[in-house]
């Protein structure tokens, strides 16, 4: 699901064709024209990168007849290379890794009077912490620094295609018993549901296979976000010491996202619930729990029933960008007014819906009117390519037409050399505040803004070629 902390979430798997495309990007902080934030690095690393065992486990116990498949057994993961993470932290230089990693055992061991709180026994804390060790590739996917070579645009392509499509109507034919019990619980929409998980996991075949408990105790004892990593860890072994899930079953991201929905252990504290009434929360194995247990997280989020997450719009002429924010909501109907029209033709919902303008893609790309329920997508990943693409699924599995307008496919994705020039360049005259690092957020946006309309260009905060090349001077 996500890895969250102060700037992150994290939630998501991979897809078919992960292996080629950025197998870097197990981590990356940065998407082009995105929303520039850690929760980023989770969407991309989980459905960019192909995960990969830390060690030989117990094979899992066959799943219900009925139940996901479970993924094949990955290659081995490359070493840690040694060096230095990206961020500079200095709980990442190699050295505080390797000093981590060598008290690895006691830190894990102190952490005992806390789970003893959480009323793990301690019979099972030995038992689910005996064969733990340092799996210190994390350290360079928690903080690789990778190139980004491709556009939401190429994501979205990707993301929802034929193949994935037919495997979710698969889905919620075989699961209609369960999705509709589920709609009627929890008002959460079915196609929502499938939507997350088949681009989580490309419906259970690509779910992560590293050790939850072993990766969460690596990153409580060892580099920058050990605070969070321990609630993660002791999350974990209160999951295994009630018997909602099997070591086992325990397997995914290298930040601990496991099941098919993607479900960090504190969000599963928060949101698993046992739907068939077994005694068990089992998001891994049991559609029913996990259909129920994604609909309610999305419930607790916010969701707003019989409402869609957006529309697709057409912009006018001259259209003032600026509103282009997502501080800036407005009433449907103010946007009526501001000339935006529905790109298929049909009549907006509720006038009296608040919505906020999405332009991924500046003004020569389609613009998106998001509602509350794209506000509660991108809860469960606060990346921007991320829950339009869950949208757009979503729309598709019920019947939806693909999006109406063009994007720009002829504009090029900036380096992250070419994205860290162009922040440099805009603090030089004196739009730009924040202390350029080559990640795009709204703070990049709204200096772009600015400096595009001291020219006289659209002020749609999209970072193009040109928009460099006019900054360079040129």
């Amino acid at each position: 699901m996500r890895w969250t902390g102060t700037a992150v979430t994290y939630r998501t798997a991979a897809i078919i064709i992960a292996v080629t495309l950025l197998h870097a990007a197990f981590c990356t902080q940065a998407f082009a024209q995105s929303s520039g934030n850690n929760g980023v690095s989770n969407f991309l690393g989980n459905i960019f990168g192909q995960k990969s065992a830390t060690s030989p486990q117990a094979q899992a116990a066959p799943a219900p007849e009925g139940a996901p498949s479970a993924p094949s057994a990955p290659s081995a993961p490359p070493p840690w290379s040694g060096e230095d993470g990206g961020s500079g932290h200095p709980l990442m230089t190699a050295n505080a890794i390797r000093q981590a990693a060598a008290n690895f055992p006691n830190c894990v061991a102190s952490m005992w009077p806390d789970a003893a709180r959480r009323h793990v026994t301690q019979a099972n804390f030995e038992r689910f912490t005996a064969d733990l060790s340092p799996d210190l590739r994390i350290m360079d996917l928690m903080d690789s620094q990778p190139e980004f070579t491709k556009a939401i645009w190429d994501y979205l392509d990707i993301l929802v295609n034929d193949n994935r499509l037919a495997k979710g109507r698969e889905i919620l034919a075989r699961y209609k018993p369960q999705f509709d019990a589920v709609e009627k619980a929890y008002g959460v929409d079915r196609y929502a549901i499938a939507s997350i998980w088949g681009i989580e996991s490309n419906y259970s075949t690509q779910m992560g296979d590293r050790n939850v408990l072993n990766s969460t105790a690596t990153l409580a004892c060892i580099g920058r976000r050990q605070g969070y990593f321990k609630d993660e860890f002791l999350t974990a072994l209160e999951i295994l010491n009630r018997g909602d899930l099997r070591p086992e079953q325990m397997r995914g991201s290298w930040a601990g996202a496991f099941g098919p929905t993607q479900f960090m252990p504190t969000a599963f504290k928060r949101y698993a619930v046992d739907a068939d009434g077994d005694g068990r929360r089992d998001v891994v194995d049991n559609p029913a729990d996990l259909i129920a247990s994604t609909a309610n997280n999305l419930r607790k989020d916010g969701w707003q029933s019989g409402q869609t997450w957006g529309y697709e719009v057409v912009l006018p002429k001259g259209f003032n960008f600026m509103l282009a924010d997502k501080a800036k909501a407005m009433p449907i109907a103010q946007w009526e007014q501001q000339g935006l029209r529905r790109a298929d033709g049909k009549p907006f919902g509720n006038q009296a819906d608040k919505a906020y303008l999405l332009a991924p893609a500046g003004a020569d790309g389609p613009g998106f009117l998001m509602l509350q329920n794209f506000r509660v997508i991108m809860k469960y990943n606060p990346a921007e390519a991320y829950a339009l693409a869950i949208g757009h699924f979503a729309d598709r599995l019920r019947g939806g037409a693909p999006f109406v307008q063009p994007w720009p496919r002829q504009e090029r994705v900036l380096s992250r050399a070419e994205r860290l020039e162009l922040q440099q360049l805009l603090a030089q005259r004196g739009f730009y505040r924040g202390t350029p690092d080559g990640q795009f957020g709204g703070m990049t946006r709204e200096a772009l803004r600015g400096f595009q309309a001291s020219i006289g260009a659209p002020a749609d905060g999209f970072a193009s070629s040109d928009v460099l090349e006019r900054l360079r001077g040129r």
